[in-house]
């Protein structure tokens, strides 16, 4: 990073500027101000995230419920970790939409 980012400064020392090398900028000005875009993850994690899936145990426990739950057979506790776990598969659905859009902008 250091060939590609170098400081101006001025009389008085102060950074005043920076130069890039034209790789760097040409990426930075290529991506859009978006809220949804994954920053800071490289394109081999972006994959992974995207391909990611809810943890085995969590998964065996989440089928489980929501076939007692089809039945009408769940306690107040086992619905509070129903909802829990529809949560969680709620956010990593998003944050796996986040990481395919911004692999798309990538492509």
């Amino acid at each position: 990073m250091s060939e590609s980012l170098q400081y101006i400064t001025n009389q008085e020392g102060e950074q005043v500027g920076v130069l890039l090398d034209m790789e760097t900028y040409r990426r930075l000005v290529s991506l859009p101000s978006d809220a949804e875009i994954l920053s800071g993850l490289s394109l081999d994690e972006l994959p992974a995230l995207a391909d990611s899936m809810l943890a085995p145990t969590a998964q065996t426990q989440l089928s489980e419920l929501l076939a007692r739950n089809a039945e009408n057979q769940l306690c107040t506790e086992e619905i509070a970790v129903l909802d829990r776990l529809l949560t969680q598969v709620d956010q990593l659905n998003i944050l796996k939409t986040r990481a395919r859009y911004t692999l798309n902008l990538h492509s």
